[in-house]
């Protein structure tokens, strides 16, 4: 985590200097903008956290272990998958939440095809995209992702289960 802290903040202080060289109260603008954003984002980051700190401590990690953990195998990374291709919220709200349920023990593979499910499958955005682009082509690209998400579940166990 602290690396990213320092990377992103590395590239504010680059763009703060950048607008500030550009003038015209761009400096003061763009501070204002992201204000507002961090104001409207904080209340949803909070409850995020707060359920994500929650799934650790309400959860016994027994049913973690059995349902997406290690010893759940392909049952747990499926779990995840279709967890993820329902789960309604964006990155603001998922992240934190499969954070949450890592660190309570969940599986890489779990995690890496909940996220890539989450990415692909993304169900809650089905109407919008039947509505604007039409049912072949939200029926090509939904059937055409349907076994990575599995697939890269499974890659992930395979590869980087002895790391986490």
């Amino acid at each position: 985590m602290l690396f990213s802290t320092v990377i992103m903040a590395a590239v504010a202080f680059v763009f703060m200097v950048v607008a500030h060289l550009k003038g015209k109260g761009m400096l003061l603008k763009g501070l204002g903008e992201g204000s507002k954003l961090l104001v409207q984002t904080l209340p949803l980051l909070f409850f995020a956290f707060l359920v994500a700190g929650l799934i650790q401590t309400l959860i016994p990690r027994e049913i973690i272990a059995r349902w997406i953990g290690k010893e759940s195998g392909i049952k747990g990374i499926l779990v995840g998958c279709i967890a993820g291709g329902l789960f309604p919220g964006g990155p603001y709200i998922a992240f934190p939440i499969v954070a949450g349920l890592y660190q309570a023990g969940a599986s890489i593979g779990t995690v890496v095809g909940f996220v890539t499910a989450w990415s692909l499958w993304a169900v809650s955005r089905m109407p919008l995209e039947f509505g604007i682009l039409g049912a072949r082509p939200a029926i090509a690209r939904f059937l055409s992702t349907l076994i990575f998400p599995p697939l890269a579940g499974i890659l992930a166990q395979i590869l980087f289960s002895k790391w986490a």
